[in-house]
């Protein structure tokens, strides 16, 4: 794959290109390995700097091993369908920063559940080769039945005749969450890792401490 795959745009012309490129780079497979470590990451704005965070967890424990930051200019508005171009570089940069490869990284949006295929777990997991899951708290696109009220349960997102995530209930009585697959894992394995990092928040540990820790580190800046 050529770097032109890999290049931040500075236009949303140039962005629907990459994102018509890069789909078919996305492939949901079961995940075989037995992981050591997962990360949570999430980014926050100041001004025109874009704010990665990356927690790293051990896994099964989901203890915190250690966090990173990266900082970027962001080339892009926020526009929906795109926020991998915004927030990608400022995450990827905080991820590099880790002493510890995470085995599968957790996104505060979508994988597959995307208009294109591609939102940002699958765009970013593209490009650091690397399993990874969206679970957001709300819907992008597609349509489904509300889950039971229990946790654990589920319901299917379909768009466009295919199931493209799932609609989960991670606590008793709360409202879900929207997990699909973003690169290199199944649905079924998306499912049980969010719920496996799942405590007493609605929120996996992994991104809840991710964006506590992108809002304390913006209000110092």
């Amino acid at each position: 794959m050529g770097d032109d795959y890999f290049i931040w745009p500075d236009s949303i012309e140039n962005a629907k290109k990459i994102q018509t490129k890069l789909k078919d780079k996305v492939k949901i497979v079961p995940f075989r390995k037995k992981p050591k470590y997962i990360a949570g990451v999430d980014a926050a704005f100041c001004d025109n700097k874009v704010l990665g965070i990356s927690c790293l967890y051990k896994y099964p424990e989901i203890t915190l091993t250690e966090y990173a930051f990266g900082i970027k200019e962001a080339s892009l508005p926020y526009i929906p369908g795109y926020l991998s171009f915004r927030e990608g570089p400022a995450i990827i940069e905080a991820l590099k920063k880790l002493k510890f490869k995470p085995d599968v990284v957790l996104f505060d949006g979508q994988g597959i559940a995307h208009p294109m295929g591609l939102g940002i777990a699958s765009h970013i997991g593209v490009i650091i080769k690397t399993p990874t899951i969206g679970c957001a708290k709300s819907r992008l696109v597609g349509e489904y039945n509300e889950p039971g009220c229990k946790k654990g349960v589920w319901s299917p997102l379909k768009y466009n005749g295919k199931t493209v995530g799932a609609v989960l209930r991670t606590r008793d009585n709360v409202r879900p969450v929207f997990v699909s697959p973003g690169h290199l894992i199944d649905l079924k394995t998306s499912i049980e890792m969010v719920l496996s990092c799942t405590g007493k928040y609605r929120i996996p540990e992994p991104l809840r401490r991710a964006d506590t820790l992108s809002r304390e580190v913006k209000h110092r800046m």
